[in-house]
C-alpha cells in the first residue's frame, strides 16, 4: 500500500473542540468590533477648495430689540402679527411685522414694516415701510407667499367715519422689484 504524499491532517475531521474554538473566535471578533467605531458619517462630500460655497441660510429675523420708527410717545410699540419668507430671492427670509402703539383706548393705526438681518448685522433692522401709521389704516390677514406680502387694509371713506369703525376693505399685495416694494391693490375698495 502506498502512503499519500501528504499525511492525513488532524483538522479534516471536526470535533467538538473545533466548534468551541470557532465560536470563541467569532465572539472575540464581535466584541472587538463593538469597541472600534468609525468616524461620523457625512451626508455631503467634503467641500472642494475650488468649488464655490453656497451662502448660509439663516432663520427669519425676530422682532425683539428692533427699533420701529413709530412715534408712540409714553406708550410702547406692540407687534400685532408677523409673517416671514424670502421676499428678495437671496435665499434668506425677511420678516414682515404689523406694529401699532399700545394705546389704552381707541383703535391705534397700524404700521407695516419689513425686517431683515443683513449680511453682517445680527440684530434685525427695518428696511422698508409698507404702511405708514399716518395713513390711519388697520392691517389684517397678513401673509407672505410666493415672494409677495399680502394683507387686507381696513380704512375710512371720510373723516366723518368714527375711528373705531373702519368702513373700507382693500386687499393689497407688495412685491420686491429689485429696488423697492411695488404695491398693487385688488379689484377696488370694498365698503364694509
Amino acid at each position: 500500500m502506498q502512503h499519500p504524499a501528504v499525511p492525513e491532517l488532524a483538522h479534516t475531521h471536526t470535533r467538538p473542540i473545533h466548534w468551541v474554538a470557532t465560536a470563541t473566535a467569532v465572539a472575540g471578533v464581535i466584541a472587538l468590533s463593538s469597541l472600534v467605531h468609525p468616524g461620523p458619517a457625512a451626508a455631503e462630500p467634503a467641500p472642494d477648495a475650488k468649488a464655490p460655497t453656497a451662502p448660509a441660510h439663516r432663520p427669519a429675523p425676530g422682532t425683539d430689540g428692533v427699533h420701529f420708527p413709530l412715534p408712540c410717545g409714553p406708550v410702547k410699540a406692540v407687534v400685532v402679527s408677523t409673517a416671514s419668507g424670502d421676499l428678495d430671492g437671496d435665499g434668506n427670509p425677511e420678516t414682515v411685522a404689523v406694529v401699532h402703539c399700545d394705546a389704552p383706548m381707541g383703535t391705534p393705526p397700524d404700521a407695516l414694516y419689513v425686517l431683515t438681518r443683513g449680511t453682517r448685522a445680527t440684530t434685525p433692522r427695518v428696511v422698508a415701510t409698507l404702511v405708514d401709521p399716518e395713513d390711519r389704516i388697520t392691517v389684517t390677514r397678513l401673509t407672505v407667499h410666493d415672494r409677495a406680502v399680502g394683507a387686507t387694509l381696513l380704512g375710512y371713506s371720510s373723516t366723518d367715519v368714527p375711528r373705531c369703525c373702519p368702513d373700507t376693505k382693500t386687499p393689497t399685495t407688495w412685491r420686491w422689484n429689485g429696488t423697492a416694494f411695488r404695491r398693487t391693490t385688488g379689484a377696488g375698495v370694498h365698503t364694509v
